[in-house]
């Protein structure tokens, strides 16, 4: 009896284009992350990504097509991290800060890698209003959040504190970190979340045992 070979499915159309562009956005960071925002080509790209130059320009069209969807990749995936934590998070304003946190150091997002390429974007923003604001589309809704959480834990210790500062002070801290790992620091990034916690802890002191089992958590 003759033995078929069984082949796998192969992928639609959309499902090829959306694993291509994915390919592309990743050898992009790659290349960012290698060579420097500068120096990253198309060529460099399509190289890295093992493909013909004009793969990569049939599906972003130009150089900055590419650069900018790398962008919006890397904004809607840190946006994706922090919201499903927000969803698991307990009801309480200090749950929802310590899902904020703990979004920064999650590896998905927290990697040199991942932290060199935002900054490299973050330094051409300056100059470059589609990078602006697509970045500060990604900052303004989750520092709203912190702000909000922030706020309304205030409130429960009395009001002393304004919200704004606490939001600031704890964002600060995070951005902090965000440079140790990119600088390699060697604490290690547990090291940098303890930290970070027990700033939170000290904004915070009435609620200081329930921050420090969220601090244990993910």
């Amino acid at each position: 009896m003759a033995i078929t070979e069984r082949k796998s499915p192969r992928r639609s159309r959309a499902a090829n284009k959306v694993f291509r562009r994915q390919q592309l956005i990743d050898a992009t960071i790659d290349c960012i992350d290698k060579l420097g925002f500068s120096d990253t080509t198309i060529a460099k790209v399509a190289e890295r990504a093992g493909v013909s130059q004009g793969i990569v320009i049939f599906h972003f069209k130009t150089k900055d097509g590419l650069l900018l969807e790398t962008l919006q990749y890397l904004t809607e995936e840190y946006m994706n991290v922090y919201r499903q934590k927000l969803d698991e998070a307990g009801p309480t304003p200090i749950d929802k800060i310590a899902a904020l946190i703990h979004t920064d150091f999650d590896p998905l997002v927290c990697n040199r890698k991942k932290i060199g390429v935002w900054y490299a974007f973050w330094g051409e923003a300056k100059t470059r209003p589609t990078y602006l604001k697509v970045c500060d589309q990604r900052d303004a809704e989750r520092y709203e959040y912190m702000r909000q959480f922030c706020t309304q834990a205030c409130e429960a210790e009395g009001g002393i504190l304004k919200g704004d500062a606490a939001a600031m002070g704890i964002d600060g801290a995070l951005d902090g970190m965000w440079m140790r790992v990119l600088l390699n620091n060697r604490g290690g990034i547990q090291d940098d979340k303890t930290m970070v916690f027990n700033l939170f802890e000290s904004l915070f002191p009435s609620q200081a045992e329930q921050i420090r089992l969220l601090a244990q958590r993910k």
